[in-house]
């Protein structure tokens, strides 16, 4: 069974950081490429950021160049998300996902609020 288990969100002021992980299973987790998504609220889902198996390619959204990391640690089958400097527009609940073939699975998602 594929699970994606992201923890690390909470509230912090506009300005500070946080580290989101997200733990997973099931799955070859070295041939995969994982993704980290949020939704805020009233918006669609967007896509944050993704690195590739060997960490050979990394995907910023323009919003988040700068001022987010992704990194994994392939024998804990973990991802991070470093996110400083955060802004309030930062809010909004923070996913991992991987996508299998034709199906794309999600984590619970980690909320974020960022407060001014």
């Amino acid at each position: 069974e594929v699970q994606l288990q992201a923890s690390g969100g909470g509230l912090v002021q506009a300005g500070g950081s946080l580290r989101l992980s997200c733990a997973a299973s099931g799955f070859a987790f070295d041939d995969y490429c994982i993704a980290w998504f949020r939704q805020a609220p009233g918006k669609e889902r967007e896509g944050v950021s993704c690195m590739s198996t060997r960490s050979t390619n990394i995907y910023y959204a323009d919003s988040v160049k700068g001022r987010f990391t992704i990194s994994r640690d392939n024998a804990q089958n973990t991802v991070y998300l470093q996110m400083n400097n955060l802004k309030v527009e930062d809010t909004a609940v923070y996913y991992c996902s991987v996508r299998l073939g034709y199906k794309r699975y999600w984590g619970q998602g980690t909320l974020v609020t960022v407060s001014s």
